[in-house]
C-alpha cells in the first residue's frame, strides 16, 4: 500500500517506518519541515497541509503528538493538547475531503484516556474515561478523528501503553539509574503499569493495517499489566542490579509536579481485549521476555 505517516522521527515512527518499508509499502512521510521528495508537508498550527499530496494514499497513520514527559507548566499543557486535537482534527478533515480517501486512518491515542487513578480496576476498550487533564486530552484527541469516521474510512484509535524501548520513553529515562544499582519502586510500588514491548507494539500497527474488522478504539498493551514494584523488580533482575531503593511519591511531585501522578505514578490495569478477540498473538505477553528482549540481555 501507500501509506502516509506522521511523527516518523519519533521513536515509535523511527522503527515503524522500516517496518512497513520491509512489508513491501511505500512511506510518505508527514513532515512539518526540511521535507524530501515525495514527503508531505503540514503545519498544523497554522492549520496548513498539502492535501493533494495525500490524494490516492490508501492508508494514514498519525503519530505527531507534544512529549508528555516533562513538567506540565501552562504553555506545555496547551502544547500536549494543541498538537493532539488540532492536528488530528486537521488531519481527518483533509482526509475526509480527499477526492480519493483512503481506507484505513490509524490515530494513536494514549491509556492516559482512563484516568490516572484507576486503582485495581481491570480496563478495555468498553471502560468509561477518566475525568484528569490526560483524560480529558485523550477524549478530545481521539474526537477529533470524527470527520474521517463520518466520511466511512476506517478509524483506529490505538490507545499505546508504556512502550518499552531503550532509546526512548519512559525506560530509556529510568535505565541508567537501574544499571547504577539505585533503581528501585516508585512511591508506594502498587500502582498498575500497562505495558508494551516496541516489538509487539510494531506487530500490533502491522496487524492493524492488515485486519479490516477492527475499528475504534484499540488497547496497544501487553495482556499481563504488573505493579510497579514487580516492574521495577524485574528490570533488576534483567539488569542483574539491585532494586532497594525507594523513590517516594513527594519526591516525584517536587521533580516533576503534576506531571508525577498523571504519568509515573498512575495505575491503570489495561488489557488489550479488542487486539486478542481479533486474533493477534503477542511475542512478549510477559514482563521479563519483553525487557530481555529489548535490551537485548
Amino acid at each position: 500500500m501507500l501509506i502516509a505517516l506522521s511523527g516518523s522521527t519519533g521513536f515509535i515512527g523511527s522503527q515503524l517506518v522500516p517496518a512497513l518499508e520491509r512489508d513491501g509499502h511505500d512511506v510518505r512521510r508527514i513532515v512539518r519541515s526540511n521535507p524530501r521528495p515525495g514527503d508531505v508537508r503540514w503545519s498544523p498550527s497554522e492549520r496548513r497541509i498539502d492535501a493533494a499530496g495525500l490524494e490516492g494514499v490508501e492508508a494514514v497513520i498519525h503519530l505527531a503528538g507534544e512529549n508528555i514527559g516533562q513538567r506540565w507548566t501552562e504553555a506545555v499543557r496547551h502544547r500536549i493538547r494543541e498538537s493532539r486535537a488540532v492536528g488530528t482534527r486537521l488531519l481527518a478533515s483533509t482526509l475526509a475531503g480527499l477526492e480519493r480517501s483512503p481506507r484505513a486512518f490509524i490515530s494513536a491515542s494514549a491509556i492516559g484516556i482512563y484516568g490516572a487513578d484507576r486503582g485495581d480496576e481491570v480496563l478495555d476498550e468498553s471502560s468509561e474515561p477518566g475525568d484528569d487533564f490526560l483524560a480529558d486530552v485523550g477524549v478530545e484527541w481521539e474526537a477529533a478523528t470524527e470527520p474521517a469516521a463520518t466520511r466511512g474510512i476506517r478509524v483506529v484509535r490505538t490507545r499505546f501503553g508504556v512502550v518499552l524501548d531503550p532509546a526512548g520513553g519512559m525506560l530509556a529515562r529510568i535505565l541508567p539509574v537501574f544499571r547504577l544499582g539505585i533503581g528501585g519502586r516508585l512511591g508506594d510500588g502498587r500502582s498498575w503499569m500497562s505495558w508494551v514491548s516496541l516489538t509487539d507494539l510494531i506487530e500490533a500497527m502491522r496487524f492493524i493495517l492488515r485486519m479490516p474488522t477492527l475499528a475504534g478504539a484499540v488497547n496497544v498493551t501487553a495482556p499481563n499489566p504488573v505493579r510497579n514494584a514487580e516492574f521495577t523488580a524485574t528490570l533488576g533482575l534483567v539488569l542483574r542490579r539491585p532494586t532497594i531503593a525507594v523513590v517516594p511519591a513527594f519526591a516525584l511531585r517536587a521533580v516533576y509536579g503534576e506531571m508525577a501522578d498523571g504519568t509515573i505514578l498512575a495505575s491503570q490495569r489495561v488489557l488489550p481485549a479488542k487486539l486478542i478477540e481479533a486474533g493477534y498473538r503477542f511475542e512478549h505477553p510477559q514482563l521479563e521476555s519483553a525487557l530481555r528482549a529489548e535490551l537485548k540481555t
